[in-house]
């Protein structure tokens, strides 16, 4: 399903050179659950925003369900991110002036769907990960964990065939990081790829695979 072949990523100011990824091979199989570990600064979020098309490498090629969008102009790279991937990030990025079921339609904005569609599929987004009661509440309202289910059903909501999720739990206590996870193993038991950044090594071996990276490379 998506395949990274020989790729690298370089960082370059006027000052400095930073290579961030080196001859990376990677193959990430439909419906698989794979966690990214490795110390800080390793490359781990330069390879999950690689895969999730919001950035590009430098050299090698990124093959998402058999295409290679690296030719392809950003409107088009913008169209396959949207379809295709959902994100969820350590600091939510809820915006805190919505209300939660407003939050969640957002990614939908971009698709050609009725007002009365985006909010049938935020209710059922919210549904699913328990938060129906709160959907007239505002970010700031709820707790952290509750927040991070909004940003699960935020990115969930255009029924995405690839959840990325970088450091899902990183803000949250071991009981709401326990409850994002298993929100995240029945999205993947329901067909769901997800490739998740984590520096917990409990929550990484519920995955169905580690992969490790260190000083931007893969290792055994």
């Amino acid at each position: 399903m998506i395949k990274l072949n020989n790729v690298s990523k370089t960082y370059q100011t006027d000052t400095i050179e930073t290579l961030a990824l080196k001859d990376i091979n990677l193959h990430i199989q439909k419906s698989e659950f794979v966690a990214v570990m490795g110390p800080s600064g390793c490359g781990k979020s330069t390879l999950l925003n690689l895969i999730g098309l919001l950035d590009r490498p430098d050299q090698g090629t990124l093959e998402i369900n058999g295409t290679t969008p690296a030719s392809w102009r950003d409107k088009d790279v913008a169209q396959l991110r949207n379809q295709s991937f959902g994100f969820i990030f350590q600091s939510f990025h809820l915006i805190n002036d919505l209300r939660v079921i407003d939050n969640v339609e957002l990614p939908l904005l971009y698709r050609s769907c009725s007002g009365k569609q985006r909010r049938q599929l935020a209710e059922q987004a919210l549904a699913s990960v328990g938060l129906s009661a709160r959907k007239d509440h505002y970010p700031n309202q709820l707790s952290g964990g509750q927040q991070q289910r909004v940003a699960i059903a935020r990115a969930m909501v255009g029924q995405p065939q690839v959840l990325l999720a970088d450091e899902p739990t990183g803000n949250l206590d071991s009981q709401m990081g326990a409850e994002v996870i298993d929100i995240l193993l029945k999205l993947n038991q329901a067909g769901t790829t997800v490739v998740m950044v984590t520096h917990d090594e409990r929550q990484a071996k519920q995955a169905a695979r580690i992969v490790r990276v260190f000083d931007g490379q893969l290792v055994a």
